[in-house]
C-alpha cells in the first residue's frame, strides 16, 4: 500500500544503526538532455524491496543535470546547465511544483543563474533561499524563493577568482555550495582554484569569509558536512581522493587533517572523482570513481578519520551523483554514459556495499533525490 511503513523489531533483523527498516521514497533524476533523455525523470522506490519503479518523464527541459527537492515537498529546482541563457553568458535555475503522488512536475518560472553551466544547488536551513554554484561562470549564488515557490532575483552573486596547476584549472569552476548547521555559514567547492571557501551567511546574503588551499591539482568538487557537525569532507576530482576537514562551527573555520586516495592501490588508468555522501549515521562516507567505475566505501572514525574498505562496480559507466535512501539501507547510483541507476544495498555494521542487480533505465543519469513518502 502507498505510504505504507513497516516497523519490526530491530533484534529480529539485526540493522542496529537503522532507524527506519522500511519506507517508499519518490526518487526524482535530473539528467543532462541528450540521447535517451528529454528532462527529469520519477521513480518510486522501495526499501521494503529494493525495487526501482519508473514513473516516466516529469518534465521535459534542457540539462536539469543537478536538482534539488524544498522540505515542504511542493517544489522543486532545477539548473539548466548551459552557457546561454537570453542572450547571456549564464545558465539557468527553474522552480517547479510537485505532484507527489506521480512525480510530475510544472514549471513556476526560471531565471538567469548569473553564470555558465550551474551544476549545483542547495537550500539554507530556513528553506527561504536557494543557492547555486555555476562550473564555467566560476561563480556562486542565491536567490530568495518566494510564497509561491517562484525565485527572486539573486541577493548575492559572487565571482571566484585563481587558477592552478591543471590544463582544467586555467580559471575559477565553482563545483558546488552546501549551508552548514546553524545557518550561519555556505562552503562552496571551486575544482579551478584548488579552493574550499567559506562564506557567511545572513538574510539571505552571501560574504567571502576564509578559504583553506588543497594541494595543487586536486580539483575540489563536491564537500559534506558530517552530521555531527565537527569534521566535514571534500572529493577532489582531479586527484581522486578525499580531504577531511575539522569544522568549526562558531568560525567557520576549515582545517584539513586527512587527504586520502579513492582508488585501489596500483590502479593507473584515468579517473575523476563526482560524488561525496557521508551516510546520515555518520558512520560511512562514500565517493564515486568515473573512470575506475566505482563507488569507494570508507568508515569514519570518532575523530572524524576515513579508513579505506575497498571499492564496489558502479553498476554501469561514469558514475556521477548518488544518494542513499531515507531508510539507510540503500544507495542508488547515476551511470550517466549506460543510462542506468543501479541499486546497492547496505550493511549495517561495516557500510559496505552489495549490489542487488536492481537497476532502472534513464538517459544520462547524473544526480538523484529522494522524497520519502508520508
Amino acid at each position: 500500500m502507498k505510504g505504507m511503513r513497516f516497523i519490526l523489531p530491530l533484534a529480529l533483523v539485526g540493522l542496529t544503526t537503522f532507524s527506519c527498516l522500511a519506507v517508499d521514497s519518490l526518487v526524482m533524476v535530473g539528467t543532462y538532455s541528450r540521447g535517451k533523455s528529454e528532462g527529469i525523470y520519477a521513480l518510486k522506490f522501495s526499501s521494503a524491496t529494493g525495487k526501482l519503479t519508473p514513473l516516466g518523464l516529469a518534465i521535459k527541459a534542457d540539462n536539469p543535470s543537478y536538482l534539488v527537492i524544498h522540505p515542504n515537498r511542493r517544489w522543486v529546482f532545477a539548473v539548466g546547465e548551459t552557457d546561454q541563457f537570453r542572450g547571456e553568458k549564464s545558465g539557468s535555475i527553474t522552480a517547479y511544483t510537485l505532484n507527489e503522488a506521480d512525480g510530475k512536475l510544472t514549471a513556476l518560472n526560471t531565471v538567469s543563474s548569473h553564470g555558465a553551466s550551474p551544476c549545483h544547488l542547495s537550500f539554507d536551513k530556513t528553506g527561504k533561499y536557494l543557492l547555486v554554484a555555476n562550473y564555467n561562470g566560476g561563480s556562486v549564488g542565491i536567490y530568495p524563493i518566494g510564497a509561491d515557490g517562484k525565485l527572486g532575483e539573486a541577493t548575492t552573486t559572487i565571482q571566484h577568482t585563481g587558477q592552478s596547476v591543471s590544463p582544467r584549472q586555467t580559471q575559477p569552476h565553482a563545483h558546488s555550495i552546501n549551508v552548514a548547521a546553524g545557518n550561519r555559514y555556505a562552503v562552496a567547492a571551486d575544482l579551478g582554484t584548488d579552493e574550499v571557501i567559506t562564506y557567511g551567511l545572513s538574510g539571505g546574503i552571501l560574504t567571502p569569509k576564509s578559504k583553506v588551499k588543497l594541494k595543487a591539482g586536486s580539483g575540489p568538487r563536491h564537500f559534506a558536512f558530517h552530521p555531527k557537525g565537527r569534521y566535514a569532507y571534500s572529493i577532489n576530482e582531479l586527484a581522486s581522493t578525499v580531504s577531511a576537514f575539522t569544522w568549526n562551527a562558531a568560525s567557520g573555520e576549515l582545517k584539513e587533517f586527512q587527504n586520502i586516495s579513492t582508488l585501489p592501490a596500483g590502479f593507473s588508468g584515468t579517473n575523476g572523482t563526482a560524488e561525496v555522501v557521508v551516510h546520515p549515521n555518520g558512520k560511512f562516507l562514500y565517493g564515486s570513481n568515473r573512470g575506475h567505475q566505482s563507488i569507494a566505501m570508507f568508515t569514519i572514525a570518532a575523530d572524524g578519520r576515513l579508513t579505506a574498505q575497498g571499492q564496489v562496480p558502479s553498476g554501469g559507466e561514469w558514475p556521477r551523483n548518488f544518494n542513499i535512501d531515507p531508510s539507510g539501507q540503500y544507495l542508488i547510483a547515476a551511470n550517466e554514459r549506460s543510462d542506468r541507476l543501479a541499486v546497492f544495498k547496505i550493511d549495517a555494521a561495516t557500510g559496505k556495499l552489495t549490489a542487488t542487480g536492481e537497476t532502472a533505465e534513464v538517459g544520462s543519469p547524473v544526480c538523484v533525490k529522494f522524497l520519502r513518502a508520508k
